[in-house]
C-alpha cells in the first residue's frame, strides 16, 4: 500500500477498526476513509454502493461488525447474524463490483469447532459442531471467509481473512451486559475496588481456557499481510484448496481464573472471587496455531499485563 492511497476502515470506532486507525496514520498512512455509523449505514446496500461510487477507496479493512460477549450472543441471536451476514455482504460485493486491490475480513476464532484440537490450525474450519452460545456470529463469520475466498476464485479478487484470539484494548465496550470477558472483568474489578467490596461475583467456573491479544497486534498483522509483495500475496489468495485465512494471536492461553488473577493484581484489588456456576462457561479451551501468519514475519509485542495496563488507563479516561 503507498502511503496515499486511500483506505476505507470500515467500523473505524469499533475496538478493531481504531486500532488499525491508529496504526495506519503511526505509519504514515493519510488518506483513510472513515464513516460513523449514523453517517453510512452499512446494513444499507444502496448506501454501500455510493459510498465506493463516490469515493473509489483502493484498499477495504472490514472490522465493522456486531459482536459481543456469551450473554449478548445467547439474548440476540437473530441480530448477530442477520447485521453480520448483511454488512459482510453489501461490503464485499461493492468491493469486487468497484475494484479494490485488496481487502482484509475480520473474524474471529470462535468460528473454529467446540472440540478443535488444540492448537487450532485453520484447516479445523468446518470439521466439527461449533460452540453453541455464539453459533449464529460464528456461522456468520465463516460465511465472510467463505464469501472472500470464493469471489478469489470466482473473480481473482485478492481478499484475506484474519481470525483474532480474544482481543481487548483502547476503545473497547465494557458494559457489564455484552462486552467480552476481560473487558468486563476490568469494569467488575474496578468497582469492586472502588467501592471496597469484599468479594466479586465472575460468571462460569474459572476453568476454560482462553487466548488474548492487545487489538493494536492484530491490526499490525493485518497491515503487514496487505503489504506483502505480489508473488507472495498471490500465493495467498490463488489458492483453489486453501482459504485465505490466517489465524492471528499471542500463541499462549491462560484460565480465566489465573485471568481474573491478572486484572486483580494490575489493578490493585484484593478481594476475594466468588464464581456463578449457573452462568455458562463456553468453549472449554481456544488456543490459536499462529504459525501460519508468524512465517511472513509478524509476531505480537504488547504482553498481557502491559495491555491490561494500557486498556486500564484507557477505561479511566473515558469511564
Amino acid at each position: 500500500m503507498k502511503l496515499n492511497d486511500k483506505i476505507y476502515v470500515a467500523g473505524h470506532a469499533g475496538l478493531v477498526g481504531s486500532a488499525f486507525v491508529r496504526s495506519l496514520q503511526n505509519a504514515g498512512y493519510d488518506n483513510l476513509l472513515l464513516r460513523t455509523h449514523a453517517e453510512l449505514d452499512l446494513t444499507e446496500k444502496t448506501a454501500v454502493n455510493e459510498l465506493f461510487v463516490t469515493e473509489k477507496p483502493d484498499y477495504v479493512i472490514l472490522a465493522a461488525a456486531k459482536v459481543g460477549g456469551i450473554k449478548a450472543n445467547s439474548d440476540f441471536p437473530a441480530d448477530f447474524i442477520d447485521i453480520n451476514l448483511t454488512i459482510q455482504h453489501n461490503i464485499i460485493s461493492a468491493a469486487h463490483k468497484y475494484q479494490v486491490k485488496r481487502l482484509c475480513f475480520l473474524g474471529s476464532s470462535c468460528i473454529y469447532p467446540r472440540e478443535a484440537e488444540q492448537p487450532i490450525k485453520e484447516e479445523s474450519l468446518l470439521t466439527g459442531p461449533l460452540e453453541l452460545t455464539n453459533r449464529p456470529y460464528a456461522v456468520a463469520k465463516i460465511a465472510g471467509i467463505e464469501q472472500c475466498w470464493a469471489y478469489n476464485r470466482q473473480y481473482g479478487t485478492q481478499y484475506i481473512a484474519l481470525m483474532p484470539s480474544n482481543l481487548y484494548g483502547i476503545g473497547d465496550n465494557y458494559d457489564l451486559n455484552n462486552s467480552h470477558v476481560l473487558p468486563a472483568l476490568i469494569r467488575k474489578v474496578h468497582e469492586a475496588k472502588i467501592k471496597k467490596m469484599p468479594e466479586i461475583i465472575v460468571w462460569g467456573s474459572g476453568r476454560p481456557k482462553r487466548e488474548f491479544l492487545y487489538a493494536d497486534d492484530l491490526a499490525a498483522a493485518g497491515i503487514m499481510l496487505l503489504n506483502l509483495p505480489d508473488d507472495e500475496y498471490r500465493e495467498i489468495v490463488d489458492s483453489n484448496v486453501r482459504p485465505p485465512l490466517f489465524n492471528v494471536g499471542s500463541g499462549e492461553d491462560l484460565t480465566i481464573l489465573e485471568l481474573v488473577k491478572t486484572i486483580k493484581n494490575v489493578l490493585g484489588y484484593s478481594g476475594k472471587i466468588v464464581w456463578d456456576s449457573s452462568m455458562p462457561d463456553g468453549t472449554p479451551r481456544k488456543l490459536l496455531d499462529i504459525s501460519r501468519v508468524t512465517s511472513f514475519g509478524w509476531k505480537p509485542k504488547i504482553s498481557l499485563m502491559e495491555g491490561i495496563k494500557l486498556a486500564y488507563q484507557d477505561f479511566l479516561m473515558r469511564y
